[in-house]
């Protein structure tokens, strides 16, 4: 497949699904046949447990949503480890009373504490699952959770050898309201059977407030390992797929020559053996949006398509959480901001019970995998002005 191949069958599989479902919403939208309703939401799951778990590693703040996440679920943050005296000072804000200990061992040789979440430096964050593994206990680490393919052999040997979890937190399916609800209505069979995913998840970059390890693609990954590990899991959950490969990639560095190595734009397609997938990241929301990213999720399938606008409806509802389903009965509009969240009490009852209701194990790895492999193998773009 030539470099031109590549860029065709990437962009065409992304317009084709976004042109489908934004051209037959408005036209369905004019008619006046798209009516606003609450989104009929399953309850969530009761905390069922009670399981003393700590924090090891602060660097990015996606900590707090996992550890809101398993304190949902029955969680008792018994401890915490970091050494950065601003990570500790904002940590012990949001969870005063909880002790600092004095290093990871003393973490890790606890036998009391039964789970450890981290959101490390990336590049550390599998060593330190392996350890926490190897301890006997379960581990949840913030995406992106391996940073290299022979990260990702060690990890899947000492599962094997211990039978710890090695959790994943895809917090854009699993803590994003409207994307639960698509979730069950893809499973219930609302729109048939799933023939494509296509997600769009720009950032915000935010440069003065990155850390130096966020430029480096040897700490954190690089674009596709980063934030294509959220939208490789989406393809993989919402297509049934337990199987799939990299059919191309691609990844460049558009706007920030200053940081060599650093890629601001990335994009892959997937296939699987529930169906295909393009995913397309990116560093470059616009300063005027009023909140960090505009993701969008389009599912198309055999019997309908979803589109959501997680974050922000542009010009439209205010808020995040929105969905809109186009299927045999019509179309309508769902707001999601309501929807409970059942991961947290899911994964700490799993803990508990030895069982994998909140995440199959080998599907959070197969999207390390997949993402890993498209960063390796993605073919280095530029903008025509850089040649």
């Amino acid at each position: 497949m030539t470099h031109t191949d590549r860029r065709a069958i990437l962009g065409l599989s992304a317009g084709l699904a976004m042109g489908f479902a934004a051209d037959a919403f408005a036209q369905s939208t004019a008619r006046g046949d798209a009516p606003t309703e609450g989104a009929a939401a399953r309850p969530a799951p009761e905390a069922k447990y009670r399981v003393p778990f700590a924090v090891i590693g602060l660097d990015h703040n996606h900590i707090y949503s996992i550890t809101d996440a398993v304190i949902r679920g029955g969680g008792v943050l018994t401890a915490f480890h970091a050494t950065d005296p601003g990570q500790i000072a904002m940590f012990r804000k949001r969870y005063p009373g909880v002790p600092l200990a004095r290093s990871e061992d003393e973490i890790i040789d606890n036998r009391k504490i039964k789970l450890v979440c981290s959101a490390a430096v990336p590049s550390l964050r599998a060593p330190l699952g392996i350890r926490v593994m190897r301890a006997g206990k379960d581990y949840l680490s913030d995406k992106a959770a391996v940073t290299t393919l022979e990260q990702l052999a060690e990890v899947r040997r000492v599962i094997k050898e211990t039978g710890r979890k090695y959790g994943i937190m895809y917090s854009e399916r699993l803590e994003v309201p409207a994307a639960v609800m698509a979730g069950q209505l893809v499973h219930d069979g609302a729109i048939g059977r799933v023939i494509q995913t296509v997600n769009l998840a720009p950032h915000r970059l935010a440069a003065p407030s990155r850390p130096d390890w966020f430029w480096d693609p040897a700490r954190n990954g690089g674009i596709l390992t980063d934030i294509g590990s959220h939208q490789a899991d989406q393809f993989l959950y919402l297509t049934g797929s337990t199987r799939a490969h990299v059919v191309a990639s691609q990844r460049g560095n558009f706007a920030h020559p200053e940081h060599a190595g650093f890629d601001d734009f990335g994009d892959m397609l997937l296939t699987g053996d529930g169906g295909t997938g393009y995913v397309r990241v990116d560093w470059f929301t616009p300063d005027g949006l009023p909140t960090w990213g505009d993701g969008r999720l389009f599912i198309l399938g055999s019997e309908g398509y979803i589109e959501l606008r997680k974050y922000v409806d542009i010009a439209g509802r205010p808020q995040g959480n929105h969905l809109f389903i186009a299927d045999r009965k019509g179309v309508r509009y769902l707001d999601c901001s309501k929807v409970p969240l059942p991961f947290g009490p899911q994964f700490v009852t799993d803990i508990v019970e030895g069982t994998s209701v909140a995440q199959d194990q080998e599907g959070a790895l197969l999207a390390a995998e997949l993402v890993l492999n498209a960063q390796a193998r993605a073919t280095r773009v530029t903008s025509p002005a850089q040649g």
